[in-house]
């Protein structure tokens, strides 16, 4: 091209924009290339553009990415205190969708620019106090209004913006993270819907929960919502946090359908009768099944640990959060394998032996008990059943236990990792003092007479009486 088309080309483009410099034979042989090749593959209608710089970007995911830290660690403290069955096991699995929201959130960060320790770090003292406020909730159908149709519904509709509102193109790897989570969002979102309803229908008060939602999200508007740019609101008031700070439950709680005990570990010394002897296989079989489905307790263990260990480390907040969806799932096995046994799994009496003794307990030893005591022996005996159950060709039992191995396999791993962001001890202080607090703990229920000569319960005994 010589100067002087250059120059036209110059005078002929808008001020401020890069000139187009063309030449036209070679235009008109891409035209040509064009027409002669012979695939028509569907166009790629995206445009570039967008709302966001990757500075704004970060800051609207590192709010979404503490949001959904702070509502995994916020139903782990809630886990001991919701009695209704569907309910507990629900929050165990969704604990883990907020638990992965963050981490598919925090992993974009990253991407960003962003260091872990500043994404691990960060903290947002407004956002707190929706949390809080969330957390005073009076009963488990208030904190689901809050945690889903106010919090969780707010968040839903600002993942849809963004994706609208992002760069397509530029910023594709932030909408899939985005799509993901909000293909967990759509079923909890709906199952709450469903489970509020169910709580009005059994005399819940409907216009209770509706002065509780204008008021959390009257307060959720009063920090600029999920993203904090919109318009700010008064903060309602009084708050709840302002009278009472909230503490998690430290007792079991169960709905009227269970009839629980806590005074022993042994299912035959709780039905005061032998359903079938000790030492055989029925007998193995219906004690393993019952364990699984009473492993309802064991999603209240890790979802308070979550929330006693909060903000030490998010790896082991994730890990916890898998591991309580993975005992959501045990629980379900359990209930519905008993239901296969042809059993009302309510006619069989529920352990709560173990929660009772962890609830009030400092994290780490009741971590040590439920990781090294019950999943430990879980694994010991396991392999011997599942050999048992092949050669009955008993294949119910046979196909949970080999799905329940391998999961307990992998929280014995993590759980190593968990207990060592928890405490310093070493491995054997941790576990005689675990022993020491279990012993005295199994005798306040009962479960050892005062006058009986035990100092510790022995590790084999733990075992079996808070078997996991």
């Amino acid at each position: 091209m010589s100067t002087k088309s250059q120059n036209d080309a110059k005078a002929q483009s808008p001020s401020g924009t890069i000139p187009t410099v063309s030449f036209a034979h070679q235009r008109a042989a891409a035209e040509e290339r064009r027409q002669a090749y012979p695939y028509r593959f569907p166009r790629d209608r995206r445009q570039l553009g967008g709302k966001y710089s990757v500075a704004e970007n970060a800051r609207r995911l590192l709010r979404f990415f503490y949001f959904e830290r702070r509502l995994m660690q916020a139903l782990g403290a809630w886990t001991l205190s919701i009695p209704e069955f569907e309910v507990k096991l629900e929050t165990g699995r969704h604990i883990f969708y907020h638990g992965d929201a963050a981490r598919l959130l925090r992993e974009r960060l990253n991407e960003q620019e962003m260091r872990l320790r500043d994404i691990d770090g960060f903290r947002d003292p407004e956002i707190d106090r929706v949390i809080e406020e969330m957390l005073s909730a009076n009963s488990a159908c208030e904190l689901l209004v809050g945690m889903h149709q106010v919090i969780g519904r707010a968040l839903a509709t600002a993942y849809e913006h963004h994706i609208d509102d992002t760069d397509p193109v530029t910023d594709v790897p932030t909408i899939r993270c985005l799509r993901r989570i909000l293909s967990d969002y759509e079923p909890m979102l709906e199952w709450a819907e469903g489970a509020i309803a169910a709580y009005i229908e059994g005399g819940v008060v409907e216009s209770e929960l509706a002065v509780w939602r204008w008021h959390l999200q009257r307060l959720l508007a009063s920090i600029g919502g999920v993203t904090g740019t919109d318009a700010r609101a008064e903060v309602p008031k009084p708050l709840r946090t302002d009278s009472k700070l909230f503490a998690r439950g430290t007792v079991p709680l169960r709905d009227a359908r269970f009839d629980t005990f806590k005074n022993t570990g042994d299912y035959d010394t709780a039905d005061e009768q032998e359903r079938f002897p000790k030492d055989s296989y029925e007998n193995l079989r219906l004690r393993f099944i019952r364990t699984q489905r009473d492993e309802v307790d064991a999603i209240e263990a890790f979802g308070t640990f979550i929330w006693d260990i909060r903000f030490k480390d998010f790896q082991s907040e994730y890990n916890l959060a898998r591991i309580t969806w993975d005992e959501a799932r045990h629980t379900e096995i359990g209930h519905r394998a008993l239901l296969a046994c042809d059993y009302d799994p309510f006619e069989l009496r529920n352990r709560l032996t173990g929660s009772t003794c962890r609830g009030p307990m400092e994290p780490a030893f009741a971590m040590a008990e439920i990781n090294l005591f019950g999943e430990v022996g879980v694994l010991k005996t396991i392999n011997n059943l599942i050999d048992a159950a092949a050669e009955r060709n008993d294949a119910l039992l046979h196909h949970i236990s080999d799905f329940i191995r391998a999961d307990e396999r992998t929280h014995v791993r993590k759980g190593a990792g968990i207990i060592k962001v928890m405490t310093d001890l070493e491995a054997k202080a941790l576990e005689q003092r675990t022993r020491e607090l279990f012993t005295e703990c199994l005798v306040s229920l009962g479960a050892f007479k005062q006058d009986m000569d035990v100092f510790t319960v022995s590790r084999e005994d733990l075992e079996h009486l808070v078997g996991e």
